[in-house]
């Protein structure tokens, strides 16, 4: 079953593929559009965006929804038992060599850390935008135009050129907003999640906003040309607004002037705020091109609202904070009550807001904790280095009244854990970058205590580097509060500390770490997800629901309302109505389904709450890394970077080599493992900077 379900998502996938790829044809404008358009229904309840609600909007959601279905039987946890339990001789083998070697990097600085595969499909991305605009132009170019009085040929071809390349920038925008929807059902299909594919969203996002900024001031010059720069102010009843499309191009630009690197990760906040203007840009954008260019990205909009709208949801109730652990280096674990119905994979994430000191701002963490090992535990660590997180370990360390209110959404994760198919595990990190680590440790621990049979990797090599000898202490997470009783397997820790000279000798005070408890709110509740247990299943009802509602309310106002009025010769619906009217209703759609949905899994994870009380941590079970490492000798920077020759010490036909931290290091790891000498080495990275 689920394999046919697959072949089924393939199939309409590589159909959606083939609508853009003839999209700027001849076949789609004389053969296609017509005969589609042409049937009484869609002329009655959906005129002209029937075709396209059918040929570009329909496949993805079909999509979505199915996925959800494969989804929910593919991380069941009997198949992800069976998953993490079995033979490793398919896992291990020789085979597979030329998608090993696909998934190997490529490093072009300019983009990042990109595989041969990412390579290969954002070629063939370049190359649909190139083939659109040569068919486009080529299509335009071939008609004989009517020349207006003082217009000149070239000046045609010119405005001709500019319109092009606003077709061209729709077809980034049906892409764009996939890889920000954190809860996508499509992401995991292909092995993504939301967090890893930020990056794509980012290359979409540049290319858009390029060639909407070469469309909006290629009108304007040619209106400057013609003596028509009247038209800037024109907002037509029944045709395209121009004032529209400026506006949403004003917000574009506003949206990509702050997103470059230099001021986004320099002044976060005026990014962060300056990105929320994507609402209006939205809203004008759809004004601008009418409701049948709209269906042609809408699926990407649709998801995106459902997603944007449960995490509304889920972050309305406030997270029971149990306590937080000061450590010495600064850094402070947040230990979360949580529902034990919530699972989560290692290296989730999950985005958190504190209202007392900023009500907008939400910051991502690492989830540390293990959804198996800790059962009623959610815990991730925060590294106090910009000024919220100060502020954050500030208001913890002096609350009087012990309460710190907290919302939440997530976590959010890849579906699977991919590293365990590995015969041996590097882990290289620099800062903070070893939380995700933490929790693949932990997850290992319970695997190899849950099943001693079991095929996870046989050795797991930890190198981590510290700017300063107490960020050591970071060390003391590699195991739960209080230790564990689980066997460890077999892990070598290699740590470095790049700054210090000399070690400092510690007072017995300042090293010890600090547990506070917080006082229990009765509004306060565990951490859940916001679909409950059967999450996926109720995501695809939800996705179903909402778009057949939305179907179903434009159906209706365009056979008594809109349909009417256009059939009369001397009337015409207005065109920005129209689409206002198209948004209501996806809107309407959305929060009707996405809050019964919400409002049912609430009261059922509210049934199952148990009381969670303060409990002492009892003194650790093992000896602490951070203690074994305190008294050893810091290393130079030099001597950190020739650690990946360490590599070539870890025996396996299959290494897994894991990279979080800072983007050089992740390159540089990166570049040697895609070398010749290093063939039994997979490249994974792990960043959440942007």
């Amino acid at each position: 079953m689920r394999n046919l379900m697959m072949a089924i998502l393939l199939v309409a996938f590589v159909g959606w593929l083939l609508n853009w790829v003839l999209l700027p044809t001849k076949v789609y404008r004389d053969s296609w559009r017509p005969s589609l358009s042409s049937t009484n229904f869609n002329s009655a309840y959906f005129e002209g965006q029937g075709t396209n609600l059918l040929l570009f909007s329909f496949p993805v959601m079909f999509m979505a929804g199915l996925g959800c279905v494969y989804l929910h039987f593919h991380t069941n946890k009997l198949e992800k038992k069976e998953k993490a339990f079995s033979s490793s001789s398919s896992k291990r083998t020789g085979k597979g060599k030329f998608f090993s070697f696909l998934r190997r990097p490529r490093v072009i600085s300019p983009l990042g850390i990109v595989t041969g595969v990412e390579l290969a499909f954002l070629t063939m991305f370049v190359a649909l935008l190139v083939w659109s605009l040569a068919n486009y132009l080529h299509r335009s170019f071939g008609h004989s135009h009517k020349l207006k009085h003082g217009i000149k040929p070239w000046q045609v071809k010119f405005r001709i050129v500019a319109l092009m390349l606003g077709y061209v920038g729709n077809i980034c925008w049906a892409f764009l907003f996939f890889p920000v929807a954190r809860g996508s059902s499509l992401l995991p299909l292909i092995g993504l999640n939301s967090e890893s594919s930020i990056k794509y969203h980012i290359w979409l996002g540049h290319i858009s906003n390029t060639l909407f900024t070469l469309h909006g001031i290629g009108y304007i010059v040619y209106w400057a040309m013609t003596n028509k720069l009247s038209e800037m102010l024109e907002w037509s009843r029944t045709w395209v607004s121009n004032v529209a499309g400026e506006i949403a191009l004003v917000m574009a630009l506003a949206m990509w002037a702050t997103s470059f690197a230099p001021i986004r990760r320099r002044m976060f906040e005026v990014f962060y705020y300056a990105h929320h203007l994507y609402v209006l840009f939205i809203f004008f954008y759809v004004l601008h091109v009418g409701v049948d260019f709209m269906c042609t990205v809408l699926p990407g909009i649709f998801l995106f609202l459902i997603d944007r709208y449960l995490r509304f949801l889920q972050s309305q109730r406030k997270a029971r904070l149990v306590s937080a652990r000061l450590l010495p280096c600064g850094s402070v674990e947040l230990n979360f009550s949580k529902c034990q119905g919530l699972q989560y994979s290692p290296t989730s994430i999950m985005f958190i807001n504190v209202p007392t000191i900023s009500k907008l701002q939400w910051h991502p963490f690492t989830v540390i904790s293990n959804s198996n090992l800790e059962p009623d535990e959610l815990s991730l660590v925060v590294k106090c280095l910009g000024s919220w997180s100060q502020k954050l370990s500030q208001q913890i360390s002096t609350s009087a009244d012990h309460r710190l209110e907290v919302s939440v959404e997530g976590p959010y994760g890849p579906v699977s854990s991919h590293f365990l198919r590995h015969e041996a595990l590097v882990l290289i990190s620099g800062g903070s970058g070893i939380t995700p680590f933490i929790s693949i440790i932990r997850e290992i621990i319970f695997q190899s205590s849950s099943n001693p049979n079991s095929q996870i990797p046989s050795q797991i090599l930890l190198i981590c580097a510290f700017k300063n000898s107490a960020d050591l202490a970071m060390l003391d997470l590699l195991l739960p509060a209080g230790g564990t009783p689980h066997p460890i397997p077999d892990l070598r820790i290699e740590a470095f500390v790049t700054r210090d000279k000399e070690m400092k000798p510690e007072d017995e005070s300042s090293s010890q770490i600090q547990t506070l408890w917080f006082r229990q709110n009765g509004t306060d509740s565990p951490v859940a997800a916001a679909l409950g247990s059967n999450s996926w299943i109720w995501l695809g009802a939800i996705i179903s629901g909402s778009f057949v509602i939305y179907l179903v309310l434009i159906g209706l106002a365009t056979q008594y309302y809109i349909y009417p009025i256009d059939g009369n010769t001397n009337m015409r619906f207005s065109t920005p109505a129209k689409a206002a009217l198209n948004i209501l209703s996806i809107c309407v759609a959305v929060v009707v389904t996405a809050t019964v949905g919400f409002l049912w899994n609430n009261r059922r994870s509210s049934s199952q709450t148990t009381p969670v009380l303060n409990r002492a941590i009892p003194a650790p079970t093992t000896t602490s890394p951070a203690t074994l490492l305190s008294g050893g000798d810091s290393e130079s920077a030099e001597e950190v970077e020739s650690q990946p020759r360490i590599l070539l010490e870890v025996e396996g036909e299959s290494v897994g080599v894991l990279a979080s931290g800072p983007k050089k290091m992740r390159q540089r790891v990166a570049n040697y493992c895609q070398s010749s000498i290093a063939d039994n080495l997979h490249f994974h990275s792990i960043s959440f900077a942007w």
